[in-house]
């Protein structure tokens, strides 16, 4: 059951990666750590690795923070402000128009 749970852990990463980096992620030293590590973490027949929990914690902690950067970044660029509105602009966005003047005159010097 373990084995499975670090399987999609490792996928999950794997695709957090190849979001980051494109699809030349599998050139990357990160792809290359995570590949060493998961392979140096299995449990075999010949030895017993008492880390494995440790280090599947550590890499699911490592996968929530990639998914929660990338969707802090995706909410970030969805409600990011524009910069200074004029107040036209910000009238607008509430549903409001600004009061005109007839004529134009009373308001300009």
């Amino acid at each position: 059951m373990a084995g499975v749970r670090a399987l999609g852990v490792y996928r999950g990463v794997l695709k957090e990666l190849r979001n980051l980096q494109g699809s030349e992620y599998t050139h990357s030293m990160a792809y290359t750590h995570l590949r060493e590590q998961f392979r140096s973490n299995q449990v075999t027949g010949e030895r017993y690795c008492r880390a494995k929990k440790e280090a599947l914690h550590t890499c699911q902690v490592y996968l929530c923070l990639l998914e929660s950067t990338r969707l802090h970044m995706n909410l970030h660029q969805l409600y990011h402000g524009r910069g200074e509105r004029g107040p036209e602009e910000v009238a607008q966005l509430v549903g409001l128009r600004m009061p005109t003047q007839p004529g134009g005159k009373g308001w300009e010097e």
